[in-house]
């Protein structure tokens, strides 16, 4: 007997076992399925021949019931597909889904960029290995001219009195600041007004304080030392320019220095402690060639002290990390500490710190927005661009570094002490060569 269309689909369907995945598979395996009028489309016809007409109303409605779970009705038309059903590719269901959500993929899309640049840019990208790393970095910002051109001739921070503070930094002019520095550091140092013959500047840059010195102390010799023979280079040319005899630059290894002891009656270290990777050679080949009765004047960043303040965190560590390899710094210490190393070689007195923090953290800030004020000779630098984006974030982190304590700005100074006889100054000297 033959069944009617939707007795035979509704047995289809109970083979499948209400998987509607596998209706098309198990409709195209039957054989009792006969060909439809129309393709996709079965229509409740009641045309069997060999059921009665209650048999048939009977099945039909049966296989009504069934389908009705199984298809959707759209005007008593049931749509079966003939086919199996069609799967859309990976590409084509992602262009669907950006078409319809535009503004999700968008907001979408800047998370994941805004993730990979906050990646990238607290990944440190200047790890100090040696001083060939130091040398070759001063090398670049010389030759690109962006620090002289910012910060002028004083690659180092600068001075804010408690009035201009209080009256805003951005007030005052950024590169005066730095030259107010210098003076303010002089004042403190006690050196002025000394009789001052010989000058070591420890880390020079392209000589802005070298050349301040030489026009304060006009019967002394300057000698700044640096590693970067860019700086040499530059520094000897402002010097000319300048009219100054009295100052000369040298490349020099401040941990191995070319000069014989007791030699200058003023050591001068701004900034340049930070990028030395033995702080206590570093102090030690100042205290060497400082003649007795000579001042030593540091000013560098540190790190707080831990004998004083307690150990660092996790989070300390991981911050100066990034604050060590992003600036080419292989690693900073306490100014108290500065301060110990010079009172274990056993020939400097009168020993005083300072912490200028205050005085000088608006430098940090005050750098970024000289570079917004005036942004063109950046931007008509594309290749520095880049290396810019890095500087002002590294600026930042640095500044807020500061503002927490985890940084200070020490200011360390002190006295070789004098000798009365060529017996004594011996004496002196081999006690101190002892110790070290």
């Amino acid at each position: 007997m033959a069944l009617s269309m939707k007795s035979q689909i509704a047995v289809v369907c109970a083979t499948t076992v209400g998987n509607r995945n596998s209706v098309p598979n198990a409709l195209h395996r039957s054989a009792h399925i006969r060909s439809r009028p129309r393709q996709g489309c079965i229509r409740s016809s009641s045309s069997n021949n060999n059921f009665s007409s209650s048999q048939q109303s009977e099945s039909d409605a049966n296989a009504n019931t069934l389908l009705s779970g199984v298809f959707p009705k759209q005007n008593e038309v049931y749509q079966v597909s003939t086919t199996t059903s069609t799967v859309r590719s990976p590409l084509t269901s992602a262009q669907t889904f950006v078409s319809e959500n535009p503004v999700a993929v968008g907001v979408g899309a800047a998370i994941v960029a805004a993730g990979g640049i906050k990646y990238i840019l607290d990944t440190p990208s200047r790890t100090y290995t040696s001083g060939n790393t130091v040398a070759t970095e001063y090398d670049a910002w010389t030759e690109e001219g962006i620090l002289e051109h910012y910060w002028g001739e004083h690659i180092h921070l600068g001075y804010y009195t408690e009035e201009e503070r209080a009256a805003g930094y951005l007030k005052k002019d950024f590169i005066e600041a730095k030259k107010d520095f210098t003076y303010e550091m002089l004042k403190w140092s006690g050196a002025e007004g000394k009789d001052v013959k010989r000058i070591l500047d420890c880390g020079c840059g392209i000589g802005g304080t070298s050349r301040i010195l030489a026009q304060k102390f006009p019967n002394a010799q300057v000698t700044g030392i640096t590693l970067s023979p860019n700086q040499v280079k530059r520094g000897t040319e402002l010097a000319k320019d300048q009219g100054l005899s009295n100052v000369e630059f040298k490349v020099m290894d401040a941990l191995n220095q070319e000069h014989a002891d007791n030699t200058f009656d003023l050591v001068w270290a701004c900034e340049s402690g930070e990028h030395m990777p033995d702080k206590k050679k570093y102090v030690e080949e100042m205290v060497r060639v400082l003649a007795p009765g000579g001042t030593l004047a540091v000013a560098t960043w540190c790190q707080r002290d831990q004998e004083t303040t307690g150990p660092l965190t996790q989070e300390d560590k991981d911050n100066l990390q990034y604050l060590y390899d992003e600036w080419a710094h292989p690693y900073f210490i306490s100014y108290e500490e500065y301060a110990r190393m010079m009172d274990r070689t056993g020939v400097m007195e009168s020993l005083a710190t300072e912490n200028w923090v205050k005085e000088t953290i608006n430098s940090w800030r005050h750098s970024t927005w000289v570079g917004v004020f005036s942004p063109w000779f950046v931007i008509m630098r594309p290749h520095v661009w880049y290396k810019t984006v890095r500087d002002i974030v590294c600026l930042e982190r640095m500044h807020r570094a500061f503002d927490r304590g985890l940084m200070t700005y020490g200011m360390i100074k002190g006295t070789k002490k004098a000798v009365s006889s060529r017996s004594d100054k011996a004496e002196d000297l081999n006690v101190y060569n002892m110790e070290k």
